[in-house]
């Protein structure tokens, strides 16, 4: 479990409607008490006249991710943008001028300007450690990385077997299997499910997706044989991957897992469990780095 000492800094997730996919800055008041509860002061919300206080689980919380004092961005990176006094997790899907940026929020089917001062790279705490880390970061930073619209059309060609995210309530935070039938240019796609049917559960759903909601299959390199409490995983749920968080370690290779996303516990046997791992500027990042 992650130790969080008396006046530590601290980024804190929520998951009360309107405040999911969003870390706020907070100081930790009191430390873990049974049941790893934590008692945090946020840095930027306030109750009143006073810095709103609340209690978290472990899980919740994260070390402040490191800054860089100065840093550009491309299409298709995955940005946290400052926003309503939280780092929000976002997407860029355009380079404006004069430094600035367009971010799309999935969460919210937003779209809104950015400063470069107003973006950081997105970074995951995985087992200990910031995914992609900051000395990753500095090679791509004097390295031309090609990300484009071109690249994503490439990876992304007819037959190629891919994973879907959606925005429509109930299947955030879910990527299902799909297969992408045609490259329909713009970089969008036209895709059909692996295991959703139509309406009239006649034929597999097809849909048209945008570069923003599709990715590649997760490599399946590494066989674990037994996950551990705190690990993120992707949990085989309805038909689709959901990401979480594993919260109990049961007998028979059985696991309870967490998902922030609905405040939710169920339990999973071990093949219904993948190791989590993030797409990052076109390539894959596993959860065990």
């Amino acid at each position: 479990m992650e130790h969080f000492p008396k006046g530590a800094e601290v980024e804190i997730s929520s998951n009360e409607e309107g405040f999911r996919g969003s870390w706020y800055a907070g100081t930790v008041i009191r430390p873990s008490k049974p049941k790893n509860k934590i008692l945090v002061q946020y840095r930027t919300l306030t109750a009143g006249s006073r810095p709103l206080r609340e209690v978290f689980d472990a899980v919740q919380l994260r070390p402040p991710p490191p800054r860089e004092r100065h840093r550009s961005f491309e299409f298709s990176d995955e940005v946290d943008a400052y926003n309503r006094d939280g780092w929000w997790e976002g997407v860029v899907t355009r380079v404006l001028a004069g430094g600035s940026y367009a971010v799309y929020f999935r969460a919210t089917r937003e779209e809104m300007e950015f400063g470069e001062s107003e973006l950081r790279l997105h970074r995951e705490w995985v087992k200990g450690s910031w995914v992609p880390p900051l000395e990753e970061e500095k090679v791509l930073n004097s390295t031309e990385v090609k990300s484009s619209i071109e690249t994503v059309e490439e990876i992304f060609s007819k037959g190629a077997i891919v994973e879907i995210s959606s925005d429509e309530d109930g299947f955030q935070g879910a990527w299902f299997g799909a297969t992408v039938i045609e490259a329909l240019g713009n970089s969008k796609f036209l895709i059909e499910y692996q295991s959703l049917r139509n309406d009239d559960d006649t034929e597999l759903l097809k849909e048209e997706v945008d570069h923003l909601h599709i990715r590649p299959c997760p490599p399946d390199t590494l066989v674990i044989d037994q996950f551990s409490r705190h690990e993120e995983v992707d949990a085989l749920y309805n038909d689709g991957w959901w990401v979480g968080v594993i919260a109990k370690v049961l007998k028979g290779q059985r696991y309870v897992v967490y998902f922030r996303g609905t405040n939710e516990e169920m339990e999973f046997k071990h093949s219904d469990l993948r190791l989590h791992q993030d797409w990052i500027n076109g390539k894959w990042v596993m959860a065990s780095q």
